[in-house]
């Protein structure tokens, strides 16, 4: 008596779960690189402008000894070269309380469009400036 024989008909192949992990796994890997190229860019985009901020301006406020109320207002390209051209800062100086205690309202602008890219109050004690507002002075000398 003949028996016949068993043949296995299936292919060997990947199963449908197999395939879904592996799509799974390629497009997650793709996704992460693309995310870190895109920041890459981004970082290099942000190296090349200048970083601006009221620093500088700070800085030369802190050298004077003396504090008189008003407003002052100038080029940052004077003070920090010409990769800075085409901004413009302004403070304006008041007496934040008695005993020379200053405030100076620091605004750092765009030349052509007026767009404000820093804005930063700072606190300066200057016991040798002359009477303020807040001091009895009416006038600012």
């Amino acid at each position: 008596m003949k028996f016949p024989q068993k043949t296995n008909n299936r292919r060997a192949a990947f199963s449908l779960v197999e395939v879904m992990i592996a799509v799974v796994t390629f497009f997650t890997a793709t996704f992460a690189i693309l995310a870190l190229v895109s920041q890459s860019v981004q970082n290099v985009r942000r190296m090349q402008r200048p970083m601006i901020d009221v620093a500088p301006i700070d800085a030369q406020l802190s050298l004077t000894n003396i504090f008189v109320e008003g407003t002052a207002s100038g080029n940052l390209s004077d003070l920090l070269g010409d990769s800075y051209k085409g901004y413009t800062w302004t403070t304006d100086i008041e007496e934040e309380q008695t005993n020379k205690l200053f405030h100076a309202d620091v605004v750092i602008q765009r030349s052509d469009d007026k767009t404000i890219i820093a804005q930063e109050r700072l606190l300066y004690y200057k016991p040798d400036s002359p009477a303020g507002s807040m001091d009895g002075a009416t006038v600012a000398k």
